[in-house]
């Protein structure tokens, strides 16, 4: 596969700002208070952002089948982003505070529904701040749009595949993007249950980013790659997580890497353990 290029740097993004089609998309949030991205948009972002929100825009409703982020409804985020002013010719760049864990989901999104050209800002608002770029305030008033998405279902693995033949899974390559304590099921600070589906593999985003936040270069995150993937760019290989957002962040390392571009689990661990039938590993089993 022919490697692509989404990560870039605070100063090429300023650069990239003078364009009229460049638009930079805020995907800043906290579990812990789902208000604060929206506040911290409020209280100062990149020039000319526009902001989405992990659960209400990225997302869908969470029913008793789900994970806790399924995917978005169609209808809905059309309408978000024609509201936004965001079409198909704009070159998107998504950022959240800093190491791309949140940013990487509406990456992830904006690439199942169609667009082209979206980046990430390696190390978000931290790193555009640290280098003393300017900072505004006011919400853009974009002109609206009419999108519309063309999901690309081929992107997309479920929890009706994986469970119909169990066997399987490490065939598959299901790597999960969660830390190792949690992989393990040594320690579950989210979910009802601790573990992860047998056959997985473990290559915790984590491990691809910096203390500082900034991604690792790449030679780095390729090598973490092949580690549980072996060196052939064209294996076919899944991603999952908690929920479907972390995931995201290993995807892009992937592409960057030049290997096939993963299926993303987007029900990931905390739509598997919906139902208590379903098998659970603890351990390196």
């Amino acid at each position: 596969m022919t490697p692509e290029r989404i990560l870039i740097d605070a100063p090429t993004l300023a650069r990239m700002l003078d364009e009229e089609r460049c638009v930079a998309i805020d995907c800043r949030f906290e579990h812990a208070n789902e208000q604060t991205g929206r506040q911290l948009y409020e209280a100062g972002h990149i020039p000319g952002a526009v902001f989405l929100d992990l659960n209400r825009d990225l997302a869908g409703p969470v029913y008793p089948d789900t994970g806790r982020h399924p995917l978005p409804d169609i209808d809905q985020i059309n309408a978000t982003l024609g509201k936004l002013g965001i079409g198909h010719a704009n070159t998107v760049v998504v950022y959240d505070a800093g190491n791309g864990s949140l940013a990487a989901r509406a990456w992830w999104i904006l690439r199942w529904l169609g667009l082209k050209s979206i980046r990430l800002l390696d190390g978000g608002f931290a790193q555009w701040n640290a280098l003393g770029l300017p900072i505004h305030v006011d919400e853009p008033r974009r002109k609206p749009s009419v999108f519309t998405a063309n999901p690309n279902g081929s992107l997309v693995l479920t929890t009706d595949e994986l469970a119909a033949d169990l066997a399987s899974i490490r065939d598959r390559n299901l790597v999960d993007a969660r830390d190792r304590p949690r992989f393990l099921g040594e320690h579950e600070p989210i979910d009802p249950v601790a573990g992860h589906i047998p056959g997985a593999i473990n290559a915790p985003f984590g491990d691809f980013v910096t203390e500082e936040g900034t991604w690792r270069p790449l030679p780095e995150r390729a090598a973490l790659l092949e580690t549980v993937l072996g060196r052939d760019r064209e294996t076919h290989w899944s991603v999952m997580c908690g929920s479907g957002v972390t995931a995201c962040h290993l995807a892009i390392s992937g592409l960057e890497a030049g290997f096939r571009e993963p299926r993303l689990y987007v029900g990931s661990w905390s739509e598997w353990i919906r139902d208590s039938e379903r098998p659970i590993g603890t351990g390196e089993a």
